[in-house]
């Protein structure tokens, strides 16, 4: 009788002991029987520098790991270790899981398909003929290419860096073929009032870095709003934004779908998003108690 697998994942990037991905597709594991062992790899505990990504995955394979999650400040930099990677993973520039198959280290980007579902399950029916994007870093990269995928007719990418804002529209403009524009926060008393929607994509909001990232008076009940910020879940964005009456989506469901999404490429089997949803609340609840 054959063994049944079991798998051993890990998530390597800075700071990421405290992550909920491991707890989540753990339990997610647990669900469907599966013998199922994740831990963080994290650089800052274990005085380690990117510069050592190789040894890392030489190591992870040669101790039997089936994946890693690859978070900041790695997603780019595992690029050029890889074997193979997933065509949408190529076009963004970015690898946020490593599978260790027979043919090699194979990336993908799930961060991007994670955004896509939960715009499609959380936003139904959404506006999309005009979006605004606040942040031009690896999350909202992501986001953006995700954001076309559903059918932007429209984006403009915000950023403090008009530069990083400039070159990210460029070349969505030439990889989509879309209508991409760049500008800078001073303009969003500007853009707001005419688009669809707007999605946030910067650490601001989060319980390290407490704000909005726009005064509350642009927001109005029929622009949506989404923010990637999980943690808290609840942002001072979202807040507002439901005050003024406006759709949200909170970063919860990203996370949960680019996890769900990540555990289907490990395991072959597509775990059960609602329930994967419950976990994630459970841990997040269980998170702000503590804190």
């Amino acid at each position: 009788m054959t063994e049944p697998h079991r798998y051993l994942v890990g998530l390597v990037g800075t700071g990421v002991t405290p992550s909920l991905t491991p707890p989540m597709h753990m339990a997610e594991a647990r669900a469907l029987g599966l013998d199922y062992l994740y831990r963080p790899i994290d650089l800052s505990v274990l005085g380690l520098v990117p510069d050592q990504l190789p040894d890392i995955l030489t190591w992870a394979r040669r101790l039997g790991f089936d994946a890693l999650n690859i978070t900041h400040p790695c997603k780019r930099l595992v690029i050029e270790y890889l074997d193979r990677i997933d065509p949408v993973a190529a076009q963004l520039g970015a690898v946020n899981t490593v599978l260790f198959t027979d043919d090699g280290l194979v990336g993908h980007n799930t961060d991007t398909t994670g955004f896509e579902t939960a715009l499609r399950t959380g936003l139904p029916g959404a506006a999309l003929d005009d979006v605004v994007l606040i942040g031009a870093g690896g999350a909202g990269s992501a986001v953006a290419d995700a954001l076309l995928r559903a059918g932007v007719r429209h984006l403009t990418v915000v950023d403090v860096d008009v530069q990083r804002a400039a070159e990210a529209a460029a070349d969505l403009t030439a990889r989509h073929g879309a209508d991409v524009s760049a500008s800078d926060p001073g303009a969003l008393p500007g853009l707001l009032p005419h688009a669809d929607g707007v999605v946030h994509c910067t650490p601001t909001g989060m319980h390290d870095h407490p704000g909005i990232p726009f005064p509350p008076a642009l927001l109005r009940s029929d622009l949506w709003v989404a923010d990637i910020v999980y943690r808290p879940l609840e942002t001072a964005l979202l807040k507002a934004a439901r005050a003024a009456g406006c759709r949200t989506l909170d970063g919860g469901r990203m996370a949960v779908f680019q996890a769900a999404d990540a555990f289907e490429l490990i395991t072959g089997i597509r775990p059960d998003a609602d329930r994967m949803i419950g976990h994630f609340h459970r841990l997040v609840a269980a998170d702000e108690l503590v804190r």
